[in-house]
């Protein structure tokens, strides 16, 4: 399955999430991507550093947000390998892999929780095949 197939199938085509996109671990490309959402460079670069522990980027995360697409989202939960930030009723889910690094959107209609657990289940099963 191609990553714009994981895009479109497994996320956006879920029903919880309205957008999606999957880029490199290190935070540097773009693998696939929902039409319109764009992560800039800067932000696949701090979203790789919040996922990969950095300290610094995790408080600066917690105190300032962190962007996605162009937004500012608050930090409300961050893990070992997943971040969860909100703007009012819409958010953002990103969860690292070995590989890559995926990014969920969900807009008002969706349910916070469902898009948090579409977005980790497709992680779980990229990890279990070596992604």
């Amino acid at each position: 399955m191609s990553w714009q197939a994981y895009v479109d199938s497994s996320l956006v085509n879920s029903g919880h999430l309205d957008k999606a996109a999957i880029i490199s671990a290190a935070g540097d490309s773009v693998w696939a991507t929902s039409a319109g959402f764009t992560v800039q460079p800067a932000e696949m670069k701090n979203l790789a550093e919040i996922v990969s522990g950095s300290k610094a980027a995790v408080d600066k995360a917690y105190a300032d947000g962190l962007h996605v697409g162009g937004e500012r989202y608050v930090a409300t939960k961050i893990e070992d390998r997943s971040v969860y930030a909100r703007q009012g009723r819409t958010g953002v889910v990103v969860v690292k892999t070995k590989q890559a690094i995926l990014i969920g959107h969900y807009g008002e209609t969706h349910i916070a929780g469902n898009a948090a657990q579409t977005t980790e289940a497709l992680a779980d099963y990229l990890i279990k095949v070596g992604y």
